[in-house]
């Protein structure tokens, strides 16, 4: 009888022993940065922007995390986690022409930031925060976003909203 009892101890002792923790990430990924825009004459007053389109400089295809020409007054956009900068053109009024060439009106924005990344755990691995964002546009004749503002310079959280654009 004590042979079959330690016999199932160890057999339950094995078992217990090869398990392992399950590597599943809930506690986060690299934060969103959360844009909203606002009526210029009204600056408390969110005002969607007609048939926006975002897409990143040197890209060919939308952002994926914001609805194709769509109206919207929120938007969450990822920046890059590998360089200290990242670009986007916005398109208010977005559409094609009879050729397939984009007809809206396009601004490009600049943020830049510093970057710290910051280790959840084994199995989120590494996540992206970013610190000191500054945007800027690239000045052209028939600019739709009047202004910008930085409200959050630390991008910690897809929750609160970073960058606001009036226009």
């Amino acid at each position: 009888m004590k042979k079959i009892q330690f016999g199932l101890l160890l057999f339950l002792g094995v078992i217990s022993s090869s398990c392992e923790k399950d590597d599943i990430c809930v506690e986060g990924n690299t934060p969103l940065l959360v844009i909203e825009f606002y009526d210029i004459d009204d600056t408390e007053t969110l005002k969607d922007v007609q048939t926006l389109r975002v897409v990143g400089v040197g890209q060919n295809v939308t952002v994926n995390t914001v609805t194709d020409r769509s109206n919207v007054s929120t938007i969450s956009i990822p920046l890059k986690t590998d360089e200290d900068a990242t670009s986007f053109l916005f398109i208010s009024n977005s559409a094609d022409s009879d050729d397939g060439a984009e007809t809206g009106n396009i601004d490009t924005i600049n943020f830049s930031y510093s970057r710290d990344e910051d280790f959840l755990s084994r199995g989120c691995g590494f996540v992206v925060n970013y610190n000191e964002l500054q945007a800027n546009t690239t000045a052209d004749s028939d600019s739709w976003i009047q202004n910008i503002e930085i409200t959050q310079s630390l991008v910690t959280n897809s929750d609160t909203t970073h960058v606001k654009i009036f226009h």
